[in-house]
């Protein structure tokens, strides 16, 4: 089996696409023939090592945890699911050409492959943040960096939800958070003004972690009114940094209920083939993603 792996912590070139044996699904887990998979910023930061310190990982390692693709084994005591069925869902390693998965819903007629493998951990994070920070139909929420993965799916759950959103993007972003029902405004010098005469601000999340924790307390005048994914030095604000956590199949089922209602739809802004997993890391690093990036197996 074909899967990208790295033998040592760094940047985008200690990715390799190597053969290695083949995983089996465990207990409630089922193994699904990848046909796409879903590139995140967790992928590159468990690259760099980041996370070291909290969650030590052997080496080498493999990469990914989102995936879509074709059920091919089925793990002892699972239910709900059969060989051949279509999924999309989070488990581990799924930058190959075989993954488990431990949480799948089955793939909506409208998705391709290549779009549902970037739902996963974007649409929990996106619920998980706004269930966080608080905020309640008819009021207005604040988004650092809306463009990106997480951003697309906040901006149509909320507006799904009856609350006003205000993104903030580069110029050539601007029309697409239109057309997810925001409000835009550019980042960059004088972006607090032009957020504040758009109107009363009444949470705030910040996706980018580009330095506007200051500038959103001052919209705000809250800390518990804001919600960090990228600010690492979130808590010397007394600002909430969210990680990890929440239901990822709770995720899904919502993922599915919006995506056939016509409420959620995140474009693929850029695949790539699986020999190219250091490609995808470097430009999703670089950031002004407009949707997801995958990686096409």
């Amino acid at each position: 089996m074909r899967a990208v792996r790295f033998a040592e912590f760094g940047g985008p070139e200690v990715l390799e696409l190597t053969e290695t044996t083949e995983p089996h699904p465990g207990p409630g887990q089922i193994r699904i023939a990848v046909r796409a998979a879903g590139v995140n910023p967790h992928d590159w930061r468990v690259r760099e090592g980041q996370f070291e310190r909290i969650r030590p990982l052997p080496l080498p390692a493999g990469v990914g945890q989102d995936a879509a693709g074709v059920v091919d084994e089925i793990g002892p005591g699972t239910t709900g699911v059969e060989i051949g069925d279509h999924v999309f869902g989070r488990g581990s390693n799924t930058y190959a050409e075989l993954a488990v998965l431990n949480s799948w819903a089955h793939l909506p007629e409208e998705l391709t492959f290549a779009e549902a493998a970037g739902y996963p951990s974007v649409v929990e994070t996106a619920l998980r943040i706004i269930g966080l920070v608080g905020i309640q139909p008819g009021q207005t929420l604040l988004v650092s960096g809306a463009a990106g993965g997480v951003g697309s799916a906040v901006l149509q759950i909320a507006r799904d939800r009856g609350i006003t959103v205000i993104g903030t993007a580069g110029p050539a972003n601007q029309d697409y958070l239109r057309t997810l029902g925001a409000i835009p405004t550019t980042y960059g010098p004088g972006w607090v003004d032009r957020v504040r005469a758009l109107g009363r601000i009444d949470a705030a999340l910040d996706l980018s972690g580009a330095g506007v924790l200051p500038g959103l307390l001052d919209l705000t005048g809250d800390p518990d009114k804001i919600i960090t994914i990228a600010d690492l030095e979130a808590s010397m604000l007394g600002i909430r940094f969210a990680g990890v956590g929440g239901s990822m199949p709770a995720a899904l089922a919502e993922a599915v209920d919006l995506i056939t209602r016509g409420r959620l739809r995140i474009p693929v802004d850029r695949s790539y083939p699986l020999a190219e997993a250091a490609a995808a890391h470097t430009h999703s690093q670089s950031g002004h993603t407009r949707g997801r990036r995958v990686l096409l197996v």
